[in-house]
C-alpha cells in the first residue's frame, strides 16, 4: 500500500522472488607456457573453531543487537483475523516494546497481539498507547521475561550524512534480516498515510540506503556502535512487478529519529496518550514549492488561526506563508508539520513568514494537543 511520500514497510505476505540465479559456475584458464607437469592445486586450510568477530563489525553489533530486535504479529479482531508482521526492539527490562503505530493499528482494538524473539520464544502482547500523527506505538509484554535487554538509544541529532547505519527486521516475514547501508540524508519531510483514509503520520525523516522493505517497520536503524538512531517507518518505491502485492526496496528508507520517537514513547508510557505541540493554525496541505500559507478559512467555518493561540499572539494572519520554521526552509505544509512535531510544547520558535509580497518573523511559543483526533 502507497503512502503520501513513503510505502509503509509492514508486511502483509511473506513473499521469495528468485530473481534470476543464473550465469552458472564461472571457469577460468590460461596458457602458463611451461612444458612441465607441475600441479597447480592449492591445499586449503580449515577456518579457527572459535572465529571471533572483532567488537565494531557489522556483524558484532548485530549478534549484540539481534536479542533484543522482536518480529510483531497482529490481527484484528474481525470474522477474517487480517493483519500483518512488523517489527519492534525492547525499550526497557519492564517488557515494553516500541514500533510503529501502523504495524500493531490493525489489532489496537479486539484483536491479538504477539511478539516473537529472535531464540523463538513468543509472548501475548498488549497496546499501551499509540501516536497515529508520529507513527509511533508502545507495547507491552503481558508475561515479560526476566533478563531483557534494552536496546541503547543513541542522539539522532549528532548523525551525520555518510554515518554507517545497520537495520534489522523482518522483511517480508523473514525475521531477524540483518541490512547495512549509510544515512544518505538528514531531516527529510515525509508524509505518510495507511491507505485507508486515515490520518497521515508526518515526520523529518532520517533517509538511509540500508535494504528496508515491508515488514522492516518499527524495527530499529542503528549506527556503528549499535545504539539505536531511529525508528524505520516508511520506504519510496516503484510499482511493484513479478505479481507481488508489494513493492520492494529501492534504497529509499526513512526512519522517525529516536530523540523525537524517545519523548513519544515516554508519553505513551506515562500517559497512554500522545502530546502533540502546534502553533494554531490551519495550513493548505496541497500547496508545494512556496512555503505552507495559512488557510484562509478552516474546515467547516471555524477560523484559520486559532484566537488567542500560538499563531495569533505571534501576530500572524489568514493567508501568510511561512517559509521558514527555525532554521528550517519550509516549502508545504507537511514540511511545517514535520518541523513543528520535532519540537516540544512550551518551545520558542522563530517563524520567517511572507504577507504581502514583504518578508516578517515572528517568534511562536508551541502550545499542544494530547490525543489523535
Amino acid at each position: 500500500r502507497k503512502r503520501t511520500g513513503g510505502l509503509v514497510a509492514v508486511a502483509l505476505v511473506a513473499v521469495l522472488v528468485a530473481g534470476g540465479v543464473g550465469g552458472g559456475i564461472g571457469y577460468w584458464a590460461a596458457e602458463r607456457g611451461d612444458t612441465g607437469s607441475r600441479s597447480t592445486t592449492v591445499a586449503s586450510g580449515e577456518a579457527p573453531a572459535s572465529f571471533k568477530r572483532e567488537p565494531g563489525t557489522v556483524a558484532a553489533v548485530a549478534a549484540q543487537a539481534l536479542p533484543s530486535v522482536v518480529t510483531i504479529q497482529a490481527k484484528s479482531g474481525g470474522p477474517q483475523g487480517e493483519g500483518g508482521t512488523g517489527t519492534g526492539f525492547v525499550y526497557d527490562q519492564e517488557g515494553h516494546i516500541v514500533t510503529n503505530n501502523h504495524v500493531v493499528a490493525s489489532a489496537a482494538d479486539g484483536g491479538t497481539l504477539s511478539v516473537t524473539f529472535p531464540d523463538g520464544k513468543s509472548y501475548d502482547a498488549e497496546v499501551v498507547g499509540r501516536a497515529q500523527g508520529y507513527d509511533v506505538a508502545v507495547l507491552k509484554l503481558t508475561n515479560a521475561p526476566k533478563g531483557l535487554k534494552p536496546l541503547p538509544l543513541g542522539d539522532s541529532d549528532k548523525v551525520a550524512v555518510g554515518d554507517s547505519t545497520i537495520a534489522i527486521g523482518a522483511p517480508f516475514g523473514l525475521s531477524n534480516t540483518v541490512t547495512t547501508g549509510i544515512i544518505s540524508a538528514k531531516n527529510r519531510p515525509v508524509a505518510s498515510g495507511d491507505g485507508a483514509g486515515g490520518s497521515n503520520s508526518y515526520m523529518s525523516a532520517l533517509q538511509t540506503d540500508a535494504s528496508i522493505n515491508p515488514g522492516n517497520s518499527g524495527g530499529p536503524l542503528l549506527d556503528a556502535s549499535g545504539a539505536v538512531i531511529g525508528i524505520n517507518s516508511a520506504i519510496q518505491s516503484t510499482s511493484s512487478g513479478f505479481g507481488q502485492s508489494q513493492a520492494g526496496s529501492i534504497g529509499l528508507g526513512f526512519a522517525i529519529p529516536v530523540n523525537q520517537a524517545k519523548n513519544v514513547a515516554q508519553q505513551l508510557i506515562k500517559t497512554g496518550k500522545p502530546v502533540y505541540p502546534v502553533i494554531g493554525a490551519t495550513v493548505n496541505m496541497n500547496q508545494k514549492g512556496d512555503g505552507a500559507m495559512i488557510a484562509p478559512q478552516g474546515s467547516g467555518g471555524s477560523p484559520s488561526v486559532s484566537p488567542d493561540g500560538p499563531a495569533a499572539k505571534a501576530g500572524l494572519k489568514a493567508g501568510d506563508v511561512i517559509t521558514g520554521f527555525g532554521d528550517r526552509q519550509i516549502d508545504s505544509g507537511p514540511t511545517l508539520i514535520s518541523e513543528i512535531w520535532t519540537h516540544k510544547p512550551g518551545d520558542s520558535v522563530e517563524i520567517t513568514y511572507e504577507r504581502d509580497g514583504k518578508t516578517a518573523k515572528a517568534t511562536v511559543v508551541l502550545g499542544e494537543r494530547t490525543g489523535d483526533s
